[in-house]
């Protein structure tokens, strides 16, 4: 099964693309969508849903696995967040029906084996897992291919994790 791990955001959406056949994954590609400030909201917005959707094409994912939100200060930021990740489901639901979330205590948890794990440690994990020589950089790829390797480790209890 190909699996598409996407990190939502605005100025950078982190996407990693993931082969998982039973206990065994596999990276197959990874990367960062980026918009810039000095473009208009929608044109942002558009660029975003322009990328994915080749992504889409490229890869074709059975299974496309997002990170929750969750956002404790800026209104702004967590608006046009939520506005990147609205145009990613929609571009998503359009490719297929099998969309996922996890909450980033779930991608740690899958990961790391700790809910509460730093960063770094996701990182050094997603390294490990997948026998790389180096870790994913930028860090939005790295969490994109950790939440791909999360879906894939669910198995048969994916359903309890299907967007609704």
């Amino acid at each position: 099964m190909i699996i598409l791990g996407i990190d939502p955001g605005l100025a950078t959406l982190g996407w990693g693309v993931v082969e998982a056949e039973r206990s065994k994954q596999q990276l197959i590609d990874y990367g960062c969508i980026l918009t810039t400030p000095d473009m208009a909201l929608p044109q942002r917005l558009l660029a975003i849903q322009r990328e994915l959707k080749a992504l889409l094409d490229r890869f074709h994912p059975q299974d496309i696995a997002f990170e929750e939100l969750f956002f404790a200060k800026n209104v702004t930021t967590a608006f046009t967040v939520g506005a990147a990740r609205g145009v990613s489901v929609a571009v998503c639901a359009a490719h297929t029906d099998h969309l996922y979330e996890y909450t980033p205590m779930q991608v740690k948890l899958a990961v790391a084996g700790h809910g509460g794990a730093k960063k770094e440690q996701v990182q050094q994990m997603v390294k490990l897992l997948l026998h790389l020589d180096h870790i994913p950089k930028p860090d939005d790829a790295a969490d994109a291919i950790a939440i791909a390797l999360t879906h894939g480790a669910v198995g048969i209890s994916k359903q309890q994790f299907l967007m609704k």
